[in-house]
């Protein structure tokens, strides 16, 4: 396949520069096509968790980005993993969960994993999806949790340096582990700001999903 078009579906607007930075470096050749619907997220916390009418307006995504072309969608939301498995099955393409790609490298590094995150609502499906790839994989993991919601308030002032500063200071506060999973695409930003600890990985979304899709769907 030459140069195939990826579908990149957001929730949020702060997503966008760091995976489309990722296709830059990793995977040019890639037509990336970008569609925001930023509502979701606030919809997501108004609701309080993930019901039907949200789980079909994920289907009603894929469906559209199908239609036009593409050969391969990406959804870079991380709290809306049903919504995206049901999105999948709805569709004849490639449709990859944001973090699926991040979470089976963390699984061949070690067993004791930390997943921290700027928009906390992410948390649970994130390590509700984390355990289920775990157990179909038999292996046994622990999974501590932190969130840094401030980073993210942050970044939505603009203030991108304050951003990382806190998702730094939030990874030390995690201590030892064999993998540090930055939860949001926005995140990427910070990894290099997180000083490195032996026996320690950190992984970024935009990363390894791109990197997944290349290996999927390449030339």
């Amino acid at each position: 396949m030459k140069n195939p078009r990826i579908a990149l579906i957001h929730a949020t607007p702060v997503a966008i520069e760091p995976i489309c930075d990722s296709f830059k470096r990793l995977w040019p050749l890639a037509r990336v096509t970008n569609l925001l619907d930023d509502s979701l997220s606030a919809d997501l916390a108004a609701a309080g968790g993930l019901e039907q009418d949200m789980i079909e307006r994920f289907c009603v995504l894929a469906k559209y980005a199908e239609s036009c072309g593409a050969d391969a969608i990406l959804f870079t939301c991380s709290a809306f993993g049903p919504a995206i498995e049901a999105a999948r099955a709805a569709v004849a393409i490639p449709v990859l969960k944001p973090n699926e790609a991040m979470m089976e490298e963390a699984l061949a590094t070690g067993p004791r994993i930390a997943l921290l995150a700027t928009f906390e609502p992410s948390l649970p499906s994130m390590q509700a999806e984390l355990e289920q790839l775990a157990a179909e994989r038999k292996a046994r993991i622990a999974i501590t949790t932190k969130a840094a919601p401030a980073a993210l308030a942050a970044l939505h002032a603009g203030d991108s340096t304050t951003h990382d500063t806190l998702i730094a200071a939030a990874a030390e506060e995690l201590g030892d582990c064999d993998a540090l999973l930055l939860c949001q695409f926005s995140m990427a930003s910070a990894a290099e700001r997180i000083s490195s600890r032996r026996g320690r990985s950190v992984f970024t979304s935009p990363y390894s999903a791109v990197a997944r899709l290349k290996q999927l769907i390449g030339t």
